[in-house]
């Protein structure tokens, strides 16, 4: 397995697999933005925004891979404000269901972290939802809880969730 940051160039190929991957992940709950079931048009309108913003410096792409397979991806939204050059904001840490438990989470977020530096950021922030596996994650990755969001977002089942913030000085 490995992960790459990748270009809009280098993206747009893999464009079915990133669609196929959150389409995995919202089908099986993930509260990652969309409500199931995430039809392809509308998981392939996101994707190609995304990667316009990464085309333009907006943000960055991080994709684990393994023999051609997308196994999955986390995004840095990188803050452009004057005031705020210094942070940026993990978004859709996914991991396709097949490849779970294979400590491909915390590889990512190890990623994030290190492109996050180089990119002269030492401040992420974060939120996931309450009392999922992904907190837990972002706790053993070395994440500080800022509080909870009650009602932040609709779940999979279409009530509401609240959300945990996080933060991380790298």
């Amino acid at each position: 397995m490995k992960i790459e940051q990748l270009s809009e160039q280098q993206a747009k190929p893999l464009l079915p697999q990133l669609i196929g991957l959150l389409q995995d992940s919202v089908g099986n709950g993930a509260s990652v933005g969309f409500l199931p079931p995430l039809e392809f048009d509308v998981a392939e309108k996101y994707w190609l925004e995304t990667l316009n913003e990464v085309s333009q410096g907006k943000r960055l792409l991080l994709v684990s891979n393994e023999n051609g397979n997308v196994l999955g991806m986390v995004q840095l939204a990188l803050v452009t404000k004057p005031n705020a050059l210094h942070r940026a904001e993990v978004q859709k840490l996914v991991v396709h269901t097949r490849f779970r438990n294979r400590g491909i989470a915390r590889a990512l977020m190890k990623a994030a972290e290190d492109s996050a530096r180089k990119e002269g950021r030492t401040l992420l922030v974060l939120d996931t939802e309450q009392d999922s596996g992904a907190e837990e994650l972002y706790v053993k990755c070395g994440y500080t809880r800022a509080g909870v969001i009650p009602h932040y977002a609709l779940g999979a089942d279409r009530s509401f969730i609240s959300t945990v913030v996080f933060y991380k000085l790298i």
